[in-house]
């Protein structure tokens, strides 16, 4: 696998990253959760845009990405506004879904952004090619709260992340049964076996998927989602928990090496 390099993480080698999200209603929930990112030291912090409640504010936005940014450090900053469609918060039409990601990007402050691939080819292609002429990374996103979708579905999905220029697609489903969690597994491993220069996110969602979140070096997920106060989607482990787990898993993987 070809890793991308953000700041001083390259995503695609070795140990999945684990990506924390900022979810705050307010700048004081906003910063008190950044300075325990800072103190957890993450390899990805994602600011859930969606939770706050003066996003749409472009002002107001940019000076909480700036303050982010302060307490962050040079940890890689993923941006995120996630529509309710997919999980998300705050209501809003497709002129806003584009001015609020377009000022994330054009604030030279982020280093990943979130896209949904749902949103419409046309839409996607304008925020992509904007984010790569401003050098931000591109994970394109499909999320399915209520199930996991046949495995021919999910492939067709990534397919299209990677034919509309998707740096790192991914995909997150809500498992009904442990069927549902083996053919993410099955999925993810076939995607990576097939496209093994592009890193992908996937994630079983839920208690019963937890599986998915910790066994990402073995099938081919490149980074998983933790949470250190407060959960950002159903299964996310603690941040200590789950770098502990990951550890123990490469570790068993690699142990002949080491």
């Amino acid at each position: 696998m070809n890793p991308i390099q953000v700041r001083d993480v390259k995503i695609g080698e070795g140990i999945p990253k684990i990506c924390l999200p900022i979810v705050g209603h307010t700048q004081y929930e906003i910063t008190s959760q950044a300075m325990t990112m800072a103190s957890l030291k993450p390899d990805i912090v994602e600011f859930r845009a969606d939770w706050y409640d003066e996003c749409t504010d472009k002002e107001n936005l940019i000076e909480m990405l700036k303050l982010v940014r302060k307490l962050i450090g040079k940890v890689p900053l993923l941006f995120t506004f996630r529509t309710i469609a997919e999980g998300g918060l705050q209501k809003t039409d497709r002129a806003g879904y584009l001015r609020i990601n377009k000022t994330a990007i054009d604030s030279g402050i982020i280093d990943m952004i979130d896209v949904e691939l749902m949103v419409g080819d046309e839409d996607v292609t304008e925020l992509t090619e904007l984010a790569h002429s401003k050098d931000v990374v591109v994970v394109m996103s499909n999320h399915d709260f209520e199930r996991t979708p046949d495995n021919v579905l999910l492939k067709e999905r990534i397919e299209k992340m990677i034919e509309l220029k998707a740096d790192i697609p991914k995909i997150a489903v809500m498992p009904e049964n442990n069927k549902d969690v083996l053919r993410l597994l099955e999925l993810t491993d076939d995607i990576h076996t097939k496209h093994p220069d592009y890193p992908i996110i996937t994630m079983s969602m839920d208690g019963r998927g937890v599986v998915s979140r910790i066994a990402g070096e073995i099938f081919g997920s490149a980074v998983t989602f933790g949470c250190a106060r407060k959960a950002s989607a159903p299964g996310q482990i603690e941040a200590g928990e789950l770098s502990i787990a990951l550890r123990i898993l490469h570790f068993n993987l690699y142990q002949k090496e080491m």
